[in-house]
This record gives structure tokens, C-alpha cells and sequence, in this order.
């Protein structure tokens, strides 16, 4: 989940994406595409870029993760450390129980 909120829907998003590739031709580079559509929807040019870098490694027109790909290996990442962390906790009452199992006999 994101620190920040979203300004902008997804709709938005995609659109602001498929008019700068739509029109990299008519303002002769993608950077002054960009610095046009981000004043008209009122977001920052470095962002609405980033957004069109994003789309273009998603559909594979560039190297990159996918966003789908890198959203599961942060789940997988989050299992793994909640997996370790019961683990541990596991292995502590384990011992502590052996121990009191010891203490028991001995008397």
C-alpha cells in the first residue's frame, strides 16, 4: 500500500499515459508531451513520466518488473517474514518448554 494517497484514478492515470504516446509525434519529443499533458491535468511532469514508464515496462515495451510481478514478490517478501518471525517464536517456547520439562525431572 502506498504512504501517499493516489490523486489521480486509475482512468486518469491510463489516459494521461496514452495521450502523451499519442502524442510524442505532434510535440516532437515524449519530455515536452509530458510537460504538456501534466499542466492540463494538474500533476507534476516527473510523475506523469513515470507513469508512462511504468505502462511501457507493463506491456512489455521495456525492461523492467512488471507492476503485477513486483506486487507479488512483496506479498511473497511479507509471507516470508511473518513465516520467520512464527518460527522464532516457535523455536523460543520450544526451548522454554524443554527447559521446564528438564526443571520438572530433576526434582
Amino acid at each position: 500500500m502506498s504512504k501517499t494517497t493516489n490523486k489521480f484514478s486509475p482512468e486518469v492515470r491510463e489516459r494521461a499515459v496514452r495521450m502523451v504516446l499519442d502524442g510524442e509525434g505532434q510535440h516532437g519529443s515524449r519530455w515536452k508531451a509530458v510537460m504538456s499533458i501534466s499542466a492540463k491535468i494538474g500533476c507534476a511532469p516527473q510523475t506523469l513520466n513515470d507513469w508512462v514508464k511504468k505502462a511501457e515496462v507493463d506491456s512489455g515495451r521495456r525492461a523492467g518488473i512488471p507492476t503485477e510481478m513486483a506486487d507479488r514478490m512483496k506479498a511473497l517478501e511479507r509471507e516470508n517474514r511473518e513465516l520467520r518471525q512464527a518460527n522464532e517464536i516457535l523455536r523460543k517456547a520450544s526451548a522454554y518448554f524443554a527447559m521446564a520439562e528438564l526443571d520438572r525431572r530433576s526434582k
